[in-house]
């Protein structure tokens, strides 16, 4: 049994890999275990490090430090590659609002802290702790640690107090979110509402018998309204039309309309009737309802057509095709003018064979590209992400250097090569289940090594004089600024519990407790409101660290 023993017991880069491994594939796989409905999907791995970790079962310092921050870094950088196509797009829309809902729970929660300090009789150097640990934010840690030196304190305490208060602080967050779930959210809060053009398309078909339009062209029909429609195809009798802007539309006209699904009262309006037909069901056959006009789904893989509108392509003029859907991840988008394309869109193009054929071409159509993710623009990434992360710069009225750490770096770098890239040929295209391969493998391995390393003093500290004070209070701090802004949030309806969940997580810089959004709630809001906020949160909690020190101790 010696070789067991060597692959558990004796400190090595191989022993290291093993109980890395056991502990993120036993806590996967608990985490598929739902308990009363709920399940934790991700996030059990971090706790079965820690129960792996209190038996006394230990890996290198140096290889789980390795692990935990490789690891942390494969998932930022991802994350941030994956909203990068739709991160500025989404800051103009909505941006401003979350990141104000993500500044007030950290506001709120440094309040707490403050007001807590003077009634529980906490030195504000052991609370600075406390909160960097409730909000695990450990740059936050490290920029008081060099404040208090500043002033001549020691940042022992501080750093134990994080030590104590960390693995609550990563879980307090889920707790929150079960339980604003529990309570609170009803059905309608968990369907996706967003005020922008990425809305759901809607398709259906429509019978001219407006006698107002009735010999009008489709382009002044659009011009003389404000609502966004899609005529993809004309029924004319036996004739079969792809309309053009310039085509007139006649009574009795059959129109195949793509537009959005509040807008077909409108559409009902305009053109007079809908035919009573689903044709928004995945099984349709679009090229079963004619025979002269082919509907085909062609993947957007030019390069140099990444950033460009759809209407800028002259698709329509150049090819005589109508492009009805475009189809980003699981997103379907209404192909209006002003529509930005990005690298990997899949477009839904209507016309003759022969004109799709021509605009296939041009637009690239080439899967294989598409399937084969540039491996030395992720790794290239996060090497400059890391060296972001690393520049020292003071702000006014502040003598130590602060920094993004090795977070906000990668996932900032993440962002704008997801962004940016492909518009100068920098493509860091990688299809939708190798970028949730590779966040889900870089977020297990984070957990493991945290749990891990938690769970050895996870006991001792708990005992310590201080240490259930400590919990407490960074239990308090961790959970009930997320619950009462989350609560708020949800009341205003602006937002579905996806997107609230994403701006909850972001603000407490708590990547594991997005893990369990992404698990428990359908969509990519979570991931896009987390990106947009928790640069800004990250750097505002490492400010925030510093002033306490400044004005408090």
């Amino acid at each position: 049994m010696d070789w067991i023993n060597g692959l558990f017991s004796i400190p090595s880069a191989l022993q290291g890999v093993v109980v890395i491994s056991l502990i993120c594939a036993v806590g996967l796989g608990l985490g598929k275990i739902k308990f009363a409905g709920i399940s934790l999907g991700v996030a059990f791995v971090f706790f079965f490090g820690i129960a792996v970790g209190s038996l006394g079962l230990k890996v290198d310092d140096q290889m789980l430090n390795y692990c935990e921050t490789f690891g942390l870094v494969i998932f930022v950088y991802t994350l941030g590659l994956h909203v990068g196509p739709n991160f500025f797009g989404s800051f103009r829309h909505e941006g401003t609002s979350f990141n104000i809902w993500s500044l007030a729970v950290i506001i709120l929660g440094t309040a707490m802290a403050i007001a807590l300090t003077y009634i529980m009789k906490v030195p504000m150097s052991d609370m600075i702790g406390i909160l960097c640990g409730a909000t695990t934010n450990t740059p936050a840690l490290g920029a008081g640690q060099q404040a208090l030196q500043h002033v001549g304190v020691s940042g022992a305490r501080a750093a134990l107090a994080t030590a104590v208060t960390y693995p609550l602080g990563v879980v307090g967050v889920i707790f929150a979110m079960i339980f604003i779930r529990k309570f609170f959210v009803k059905p309608s809060d968990l369907e996706v509402k967003s005020s922008s053009s990425d809305d759901h398309t809607f398709i259906g078909q429509f019978v001219v018998v407006n006698p107002a339009i009735n010999g009008k062209n489709i382009a002044d029909i659009a011009q003389g309204t404000h609502r966004k429609f899609i005529i993809s195809r004309i029924w004319r009798g036996d004739e079969v039309i792809v309309p053009k802007g310039t085509t007139e539309l006649k009574t009795n006209d059959n129109l195949l309309v793509a537009t959005k699904k509040e807008e077909v009262p409108a559409m009902e309006l305009l053109f007079g009737k809908r035919v009573a037909r689903d044709l928004n069901k995945e099984q349709v056959d679009w090229n079963h309802l004619d025979s002269k006009v082919e509907s085909r789904v062609i993947v957007l893989s030019k390069s140099v057509l990444n950033g460009k509108r759809l209407g800028q392509l002259h698709l329509r003029d150049a090819y005589n095709v109508n492009v009805s859907r475009v189809l980003r991840s699981d997103i379907k988008l209404l192909a209006t003018e002003d529509l930005v394309l990005r690298y990997g869109d899949r477009l839904t193009l209507v016309g003759q064979p022969e004109a799709i054929d021509h605009a296939e071409k041009f637009l690239g159509n080439s899967v294989k590209t598409l399937n084969e993710p540039n491996l030395a623009i992720i790794f290239l990434g996060m090497l400059l992400g890391l060296a972001l992360g690393t520049i020292p710069f003071t702000l006014p009225g502040m003598d130590s250097p602060i920094h993004l750490g090795i977070a906000g770096g990668p996932i900032i770098m993440g962002i704008l090569i997801g962004a940016f890239g492909p518009r100068f040929h920098f493509i860091a295209y990688a299809t939708r289940s190798a970028s949730l391969m590779l966040r889900k493998l870089g977020l297990a391995l984070y957990l493991a090594c945290l749990g891990l390393d938690a769970g050895k003093d996870f006991l001792a500290t708990v005992v310590r004089p201080e240490g259930l004070l400590w919990i407490g209070l960074g239990f308090v701090l961790t959970v009930l600024p997320v619950i009462i802004v989350g609560v708020v949030a949800l009341r205003m309806k602006k937002f579905d519990f996806g997107t609230i969940c994403g701006i909850l997580c972001g603000s407490m810089a708590n990547p594991m407790a997005l893990g369990y959004a992404n698990d428990t709630v359908n969509g990519e809001t979570s991931n896009i409101s987390y990106a947009t906020v928790y640069p800004l949160g990250m750097f505002i909690r490492v400010i925030i660290a510093q002033v306490l020190v400044m004005f408090f101790v």
